[in-house]
């Protein structure tokens, strides 16, 4: 049994689209940040760090994004969300969520020229590819979800990050994307700053 442990439009937004990429069966468990659901204490035995997303398998938890994206690719391989049997391409993703994780994810709390800097250097490593690394993965959907706050809440220029862009719209049109987006919206968003 899988449940997953997220508040809509953050974070846990990528393992929440990696599930519905998968097909697999799971418990949705939406939390507050206005009730401060994640700092109640049968929240922070699950996670003493108090931050969705956490996946339960079982009742046994998983924390951050990229484990929980990795441990859904390997799981359920069939989905092909990790290029296995390749490993350059497997470090790539690899290479790809560290530095989602380290670089990018980071930097919006450095202000708005750390963060311009930051989604301008993923653009140009994206550049003109359809997939992060040649075909859709876990990276994808982890570069998808920071871009897509970052996005909504900077508001750049059109054209500002053609290449994030184009990724953008190829990402929206995908059905496990469309699901997670309505789900998450019917739920009600309440990020913080």
């Amino acid at each position: 049994m899988l449940t997953l442990y997220f508040a809509p439009g953050s974070s846990s937004m990528a393992p929440h689209i990696a599930l519905h990429e998968v097909g697999a069966a799971f418990e949705p468990r939406p939390m507050s940040f206005a009730r401060a659901e994640m700092r109640e204490p049968w929240f922070l035995a699950l996670n003493p760090a108090g931050k969705v997303p956490v996946l339960a398998i079982d009742g046994r938890p998983l924390s951050e994004v990229a484990a929980i994206l990795y441990y859904l690719a390997r799981r359920f391989p069939e989905a092909g969300l990790l290029p296995a049997g390749d490993i350059e391409a497997e470090a790539k993703v690899v290479s790809w969520m560290s530095f989602l994780a380290s670089t990018v994810h980071p930097s919006r709390g450095k202000g708005p020229e750390a963060a311009k800097a930051a989604y301008a250097l993923a653009d140009r490593r994206l550049g003109a590819a359809t997939w992060a690394v040649g075909r859709y993965s876990i990276a994808d959907i982890h570069l998808f979800r920071l871009f897509w706050r970052y996005s909504g809440a900077a508001k750049p220029a059109r054209g500002s990050f053609p290449n994030l862009e184009a990724h953008y719209a190829r990402m929206m049109e995908r059905p496990a994307v469309i699901r997670t987006c309505a789900a998450e919206a019917a739920v009600g968003y309440e990020l913080p700053a």
